[in-house]
C-alpha cells in the first residue's frame, strides 16, 4: 500500500515555511512517501518542489476545473472545480497530515483532519487541541517515521 502524507499550509508562505516545506518534501520523497496538497503556491509549491527534486510523486487537489493555478512541480493534478470546498479531500487523501504555517484555509483543513481522526503534526501553525506541535524539520520527520514504523 502506497504511503501518502497530506501537507497543508499557506499559499503565501514565509521564506522559512517554504524552506521547511521544501526540505520536508525532499525527505518524504527519499522515504518513498507521496504527498498530497492543495497544489498551489507557498507551502504547497515548496513541498512539491522538494518531492520533485527528491524523485517522488506529488498530487495537487486543485480548486478549479482547468488546473492552471497548479504550481509547476505538481505531478498529478486533480481538477475539482470546488475552490475551498476541496479542503476535506486534501486531508482525507493522506494517511496523516502535516501543517506548516497557514491561515484560514489551513485552519479549516486542520479541523477536517481532526474530524476524520487523522494524526496531525503542526509546525508554526494554529494552536488547536489535537495537533502535535513540533519545532523543527527533524521533529516532523521523527513523527512521520514513528507513524509509519520507520520502513526506509
Amino acid at each position: 500500500m502506497k504511503r501518502i502524507v497530506s501537507v497543508i499550509g499557506s499559499s503565501k508562505a514565509t521564506e522559512e515555511e517554504y524552506r521547511i516545506a521544501y526540505k520536508l518534501g525532499y525527505e518524504l520523497a527519499k522515504r518513498g512517501i507521496w504527498i498530497v496538497c492543495g497544489g498551489r503556491g507557498g507551502v504547497m509549491e515548496g513541498v512539491c518542489k522538494g518531492v520533485k527534486e527528491g524523485g517522488g510523486i506529488s498530487i495537487g487537489i486543485l480548486p478549479s476545473y482547468t488546473g492552471e493555478e497548479a504550481n509547476p512541480f505538481v505531478d498529478i493534478k486533480i481538477k475539482t472545480g470546488m475552490n475551498w470546498n476541496r479542503n476535506p479531500i486534501v486531508v482525507a487523501s493522506g494517511d496523516m497530515v502535516i501543517a506548516i504555517g497557514g491561515h484560514w484555509g489551513t485552519l479549516s483543513e486542520i479541523a477536517y483532519a481532526l474530524i476524520l481522526e487523522k494524526y496531525v503534526v503542526g509546525y508554526r501553525t494554529h494552536n488547536v487541541e489535537g495537533v502535535e506541535h513540533v519545532n523543527s524539520l527533524e521533529e516532523i520527520l521523527e513523527r512521520v517515521d514513528r507513524f509509519y514504523g520507520r520502513r526506509s
